[in-house]
């Protein structure tokens, strides 16, 4: 443990790190080029988590599917800590030069040892608390699952603070790296080893303790690859510099990534409330066990639809947040709510798109990915939330990129309180489909706080023309749809095949209808595409259509 800590001592004392409000073109285009190498690599990874988990319910159906989504959100809550909270604080303090020459070490150690005296009580609190947990959840047999996910929780300091270092010196690249080998790994040794076990005729439970052991091999190949990394980075290079003096204060520091991590495990938090009371009130309320479980298991299938629909709005709209931080830093308003605009833009295009989308081809949707239509209606409540994410995801961004750390924890705390006790009133009297609801009616809440806030700042205001036009293309496409639909399942046979072209000719023919529409709808200016990555040749395609 501590020679990693001295390792990673060593490589910050050596480094020098310098700190300007005015960021010269140079440093500029180095802080885009690292934004967007982690943007790409947290993109590909969220495909891999919302791709795997297509598979894995096909292996273990919806019984199996609700074992592990039950246990999931506490994985999720240790990937938030080692990926989204204390990294970026960690990094932060570095860059900007938090502590004295002298003092440096003695930083990286007193943020070693708050991280694993956290990681430790995290631990502590799963494994022996396991039972606890299963039993607040209604299912007793979930105790062994939980104490084999807390030890994700032990792999947090290690994993935190090489990433901080790393992302602090301005090298994205090893903690990209680590992030996606991690979920390779992960993804492979889950699928590997439930097929194994189910093929061997183990209990689902026992293959969702296998999908769970894959999930912290995938962690600790990840801990190794950065380790890795150290090493290298130690070899090359050995220069002496001065950092700027200054004292961390370790309130600051735990507050600040708190925050952080609140913010980027929005969606877990939902996950989380839902495993602990869904299954609970549905068989308080007069549902069978093995009835409970399937339910909860097809209710689940939404997670994955949930995150490949707000991939695309945040991916794009989130390369923005450099720009965004830059023109505030050099207090050019102008310029911050012009980027302002076009990532809501983005993120309100897209996620209606998505949204409406995926309502229209969902019944063909889930018998491709899930074999069969149960369900259906709960997921097309369900998918409403893809837009809310969407929003908040963006916003989320954009508040950290100017500095509002604290304000986006506190309405994502709001939202999870109002969905819990949301759950209480509508999981009783509506089963699954008032744990949608739910989750729609919540994240709406937080995505209208997070709207209000950017007009406090006087940044981020669309004109009614603009929601009118994108309502507009989003009718359009469903006229298109259920046009297209309805022509080609009168000849189709009913079977997963044709569910299968059913819902990708959907994704393209509504898809090219809403497209279309947003462009002749002059929705996106021509100006507001130079943005994008890829703007350029985006705006050359998009003046010579209008040649």
């Amino acid at each position: 443990m501590f020679p990693l800590f001295r390792m990673i001592c060593y490589n910050t004392t050596y480094f020098r790190i310098g700190r300007s409000k005015n960021l010269p073109q140079e440093d500029s285009k180095k802080l885009f080029k690292g934004a967007l190498i982690l943007t790409i690599a947290a993109t590909i990874t969220k495909i891999l988590s919302a791709v795997y988990r297509v598979p894995f319910q096909n292996i273990v159906g919806d019984v199996g599917f609700y074992i592990y989504q039950q246990i999931y959100p506490i994985y999720g809550v240790a990937i938030s800590l080692a990926t989204y909270g204390f990294p970026v604080i960690i990094s932060k303090f570095i860059a900007e030069g938090e502590a004295a020459n002298s003092n440096i070490k003695q930083m990286m150690k007193s943020i070693f040892l708050m991280l694993s005296s956290l990681g430790i009580i995290l631990f502590l609190l799963f494994f022996i608390g396991a039972p606890y947990i299963a039993d607040l959840m209604g299912d007793s047999k979930l105790g062994p699952l939980i104490r084999i996910i807390a030890f994700s929780f032990l792999l947090v300091p290690f994993i935190s603070v090489i990433r901080g270092f790393f992302q602090g010196i301005g090298s994205m690249l090893p903690t990209a790296i680590s992030q996606v080998t991690e979920q390779f790994i992960r993804v492979a040794s889950i699928l590997l080893l439930t097929y194994f076990l189910v093929r061997k005729g183990y209990s689902l439970y026992i293959a969702g303790e296998g999908a769970l052991i894959g999930s912290v091999i995938g962690g600790v190949v990840s801990l190794l690859v950065l380790i890795w990394f150290l090493l290298w980075f130690r070899n090359r290079h050995p220069l002496s510099v001065r950092v700027s003096p200054m004292i961390l204060g370790k309130k600051t520091f735990l507050l600040q990534g708190l925050a952080i991590c609140i913010s980027g495990m929005m969606l877990v938090l939902f996950q989380f409330v839902d495993s602990l009371d869904i299954y609970a009130l549905l068989t308080k309320s007069g549902v069978s066990i093995g009835e409970a479980k399937s339910l909860k298991g097809i209710y689940d299938r939404g997670q994955p639809l949930l995150q490949l629909g707000t991939i695309v709005a945040t991916s794009l709209s989130l390369t923005l947040v450099p720009l965004i931080s830059g023109a505030f830093q050099n207090g050019d308003l102008s310029s911050l709510k012009e980027k302002v605009g076009i990532a809501l833009k983005i993120s309100i295009i897209v996620g209606i798109g998505s949204a409406i989308g995926l309502i229209n081809i969902i019944h063909p949707t889930n018998i491709m990915l899930f074999k069969n239509d149960h369900g259906s209606l709960v997921l097309a409540v369900f998918s409403v939330s893809i837009l809310f994410s969407s929003i908040i995801l963006t916003i989320t961004g954009i508040l950290q990129g100017i500095g509002r750390v604290y304000i986006p924890a506190l309405y994502m705390v709001i939202g999870v309180i109002v969905k819990f006790l949301t759950n209480q009133l509508l999981v009783p009297k509506f089963g699954t489909l008032g744990a949608s609801v739910a989750t729609v009616l919540s994240l709406c809440m937080v995505a209208v706080f997070f709207m209000k806030e950017l007009r406090k700042l006087k940044i981020g205001k669309l004109p009614a023309l603009f929601y009118i036009k994108v309502l507009a293309s989003a009718f359009i496409m469903t006229l298109v749809l259920q046009i297209w639909l309805i022509c080609l399942e009168s000849f189709l046979p009913s079977n997963r095949l044709s569910s299968v072209i059913l819902a990708l000719s959907g994704v393209v023919i509504g898809g090219a209808a809403y497209i279309i529409s947003i462009m002749c709808f002059k929705v996106f200016l021509r100006e507001d595409v130079l943005f994008l990555p890829f703007g350029e040749r985006l705006f050359r395609i998009f003046t010579n259509k209008e040649r």
